[in-house]
């Protein structure tokens, strides 16, 4: 079962995030994954320590070789963390993958509090590329700074689902995973329909990446002809079984076991 994801994201040099975690979720769950790198951190499991910009024309020439020559069933954005960036990633995709679906996974602020998106960024973030996406996947911080919106509760995340429709995605899948209580709520919002997704709290320090990791894995399921839904239930079932069997490396927030396979949960 195969599926090319092609990810344009950021570099995380303690592996539990970004390209890193993107590559190891496409590929344990049979994927086929290609990379952009937007920028080099230098991370580990307590923070943020360094960020180097990559040349926008570079990003654009990884992106360019790989769609024109290997291609792509489904492309997954991640930081992208400056307008020049956005707007390079944007016209890249317009002029060889437009037609291919688009899942932008808005990363704004690190786990450990480091801001990843330039405060001017916002604008382009919203005008350019998530009005293209097939798929947004805000966390609930990400989601209340691009609405403007507070959200306390399950009918909070729902009205914010629909605040988001109308900056163009066709669908936004609002994870609940910073909303307190023993049960993690995640919302799939569309036009048509609502499904809420809840499931125990797995109790765990081991949560670095689960952003990334959600969002490669409902990019790797769209790639390979799943629906939707379907996409983001076995993402979901995924990123559970990467929570409860953690390693517990570093001393900070530690990274998932991306190394288990579909058929661990299937």
């Amino acid at each position: 079962m195969q599926g090319r994801v092609l990810i344009v994201a950021g570099s995380d040099s303690g592996g539990g995030a970004g390209i890193q975690a993107d590559i190891k979720t496409v590929t344990a769950l049979n994927g086929y994954a290609m990379t952009a790198i937007t920028a080099l951190t230098a991370q580990n499991t307590k923070g943020v320590f360094g960020i180097h910009d990559i040349p926008v024309d570079f990003i654009c020439q990884q992106m360019e070789l790989v769609l024109r020559d290997i291609g792509a069933d489904c492309v997954k954005t991640g930081m992208l963390h400056r307008p020049a960036v956005i707007e390079a990633v944007c016209a890249t995709l317009a002029a060889h993958a437009p037609d291919v679906p688009l899942v932008v996974d808005p990363v704004m602020i690190s786990q450990s509090g480091h801001r990843l998106l330039d405060p001017t960024a916002m604008d382009v973030l919203k005008r350019d590329l998530i009005l293209r996406a097939t798929v947004l996947t805000p966390n609930l911080p990400e989601a209340e700074l691009l609405t403007g919106f507070t959200i306390r509760d399950i009918d909070d995340m729902r009205h914010a689902g629909h605040m988001l429709l109308t900056l163009g995605p066709t669908a936004v899948l609002m994870k609940g995973g910073h909303l307190d209580g023993a049960l993690v709520t995640d919302m799939l919002v569309t036009e048509h329909e609502t499904l809420v997704m809840e499931s125990p709290r797995i109790p765990t320090t081991s949560n670095h990446g689960t952003g990334c990791t959600l969002a490669s894995a409902l990019a790797c399921g769209l790639a390979q002809g799943l629906a939707l839904a379907p996409a983001v239930e076995r993402a979901r079932a995924y990123v559970r079984e990467a929570l409860r069997t953690a390693p517990g490396y570093g001393a900070g927030s530690g990274p998932l076991n991306h190394a288990h396979t579909v058929r661990d949960f299937s």
